[in-house]
């Protein structure tokens, strides 16, 4: 039976958090009446307090109770933290689902390809343009050739041949033959 005045509630999670500096660091932090207390399971198994590659550390003040689990290793991808709080009025628990920052293999030669295949094919482009910009220069010259040599014959009266009256004129008549 619970003290008189003393309501209870049953255990809520508060807060929870993860980081990952040197080792990853886990946190969960419950309230509830009576005090919760906190358990943490990896993989599915309970964790013994002196377990190599793990140190969990807890506080309880009033009715908030946190605990802080240290990864000293790096965990393997898919492994699950579980943190559990639980009083007599209930119980509450956070699964958290660890992926590891190294990428498979496949992932990695992946992207060794991408990055291959576009720095190569950057490289054939640049060729190939470099190897098109003559001809493409040629046929730019041509077309203005062209315009100009047409502005010119525009611009200048046609050519006729004149007989200089020193050199005397002919005049070839012809008259139809009957």
């Amino acid at each position: 039976m619970a003290p008189p005045g003393l309501h209870l509630a049953p255990t809520r999670l508060l807060d929870s958090s993860c980081s990952l500096k040197k080792t990853l660091q886990c946190s969960c932090s419950f309230w509830g009446t009576p005090t919760p207390s906190v358990r943490w399971r990896v993989g599915g198994a309970p964790v013994v307090m002196n377990r190599t590659g793990l140190r969990v550390t807890s506080a309880t003040l009033g009715p908030w109770a946190n605990s802080t689990i240290h990864l000293t290793e790096p965990p393997e991808t898919g492994m699950s933290l579980l943190c559990e709080g639980r009083n007599p009025e209930g119980t509450h628990t956070l699964t958290i689902l660890l992926k590891s920052g190294r990428s498979s293999l496949v992932a990695q030669t992946f992207m060794k390809g991408l990055v291959r295949g576009v720095f190569y094919g950057a490289i054939g482009v640049t060729l190939l343009f470099l190897c098109l910009i003559p001809l493409i220069v040629k046929h730019i010259r041509m077309k203005q050739a062209k315009k100009i040599a047409a502005m010119k014959a525009e611009k200048s009266p046609p050519r006729t041949q004149e007989v200089s009256k020193a050199q005397g004129t002919r005049k070839i008549q012809s008259h139809p033959v009957s």
